[in-house]
């Protein structure tokens, strides 16, 4: 399956610069996304994930540092390069200080910039902050399920006719659990300790209803979830098979149970 591409997010008030360098991040093989003020980078952050994030010192709204000091308080952890025209080492120095990654100084070279870049992308790939649920990490390989193709690193499902839908994070861990699962029987209490983490403290009719909007996705743009059974009183399971009335008892006979 194809590896899908870093999403690299590029937060910089200079209208110029940020089209150059969306250009040359798109023609290096990369993703990228851009804001010109840190409140929308850390909106989207609230709610998505990225690979990497190059982030200019001085915003029009909030100072990069601000941005990084908000996104560590509601607990968002993304690799950080500070873009800034200041010199002085004191801005350095303070932007290590509260988790920068590196920093690049105004005026720059791409292919600088672009190493540094791939740098943080070599050694954040096996990071635990890559992880969106306890099973999935951004740079995970696109997979198959149900007729469509579901895309861990911008955390989208693509259908066959185009048409791409914005997932959150614990219906990715769903839909990945069920496809590394396949004619294996899940109980709730597999899938949350899976997707959640063993500790979680969700209750299994949330679950159901993560599972319920995940159908609803799936019929509006033509496809159906109707390979992922609901056994009444046992859980779910993933199959192709036809045999979707067979009784408790002869589930549990036929499949192996987790």
């Amino acid at each position: 399956m194809s590896k899908t591409k870093p999403l690299i997010l590029l937060a910089e008030d200079d209208v110029q610069l940020t089209d150059v360098l969306e250009k040359q991040i798109n023609l290096s093989g990369m993703n990228v996304r851009t804001f010109h003020n840190g409140t929308e980078v850390v909106k989207f952050l609230k709610r998505d994930c990225a690979s990497i994030m190059l982030l200019d010192v001085n915003l029009p709204d909030i100072d990069g540092f601000n941005v990084m000091n908000q996104l560590h308080s509601i607990g968002v952890a993304i690799p950080v390069i500070f873009l800034t025209g200041f010199a002085d080492e004191f801005y350095k120095l303070k932007g290590f200080d509260i988790g920068a990654d590196d920093f690049v100084t105004k005026p720059f070279s791409f292919t600088e910039l672009l190493a540094r870049i791939r740098a943080i992308l070599r050694r954040t790939s096996k990071d635990p902050d890559m992880l969106i649920t306890e099973n999935v990490a951004l740079n995970d390989s696109n997979f198959a399920f149900c007729g469509a193709t579901v895309l861990p690193a911008v955390m989208q499902v693509r259908f066959p006719n185009g048409n791409t839908v914005r997932l959150g994070k614990k219906e990715v861990g769903i839909l990945k659990h069920f496809a590394s699962n396949k004619d294996i029987i899940l109980s709730r209490k597999s899938i949350i300790h899976s997707v959640w983490g063993e500790n979680a403290n969700i209750r299994s009719r949330s679950m159901d209803q993560y599972i319920v909007k995940l159908r609803q996705i799936f019929k509006n743009n033509g496809y159906s979830m109707d390979s992922v059974k609901t056994l009444h009183g046992i859980g779910y399971m993933y199959t192709t098979e036809s045999d979707i009335l067979m009784t408790r008892r002869e589930y549990t006979d036929k499949y192996d149970i987790l």
